[in-house]
């Protein structure tokens, strides 16, 4: 499964996020591929695609920076298998 992973820090814990991230605690679970990650311009958060079959290692990487950020995790489907489902519901 893919998922798209929002983030941004908490009021105060910039400084800490960006100690987190050089201490090397960005790296995911081996059993997580991340496809990309951005980073929002301005400094306020961002987002990455990653992959997955074991949706406890998304929460466990989640549950490492939730002290220090607003995290929402979304479990993504791709435009070809999206359009199939529309297509045999509405059939089109």
């Amino acid at each position: 499964m893919k998922y798209i992973t929002t983030w941004a820090a908490l009021a105060g814990a910039t400084a800490e996020c960006v100690d987190k991230f050089f201490a090397g605690e960005a790296k995911p679970e081996p059993d997580i591929t991340v496809l990309g990650r951005w980073h929002k311009v301005d400094g306020s958060g961002g987002f990455s695609l990653s992959e997955t079959d074991n949706p406890k290692s998304i929460y466990k990487f989640a549950a490492k920076w939730a002290d220090v950020m607003e995290i929402r995790v979304d479990v993504v489907i791709d435009e070809a298998d999206a359009g199939a489902i529309l297509a045999e519901v509405y059939k089109k």
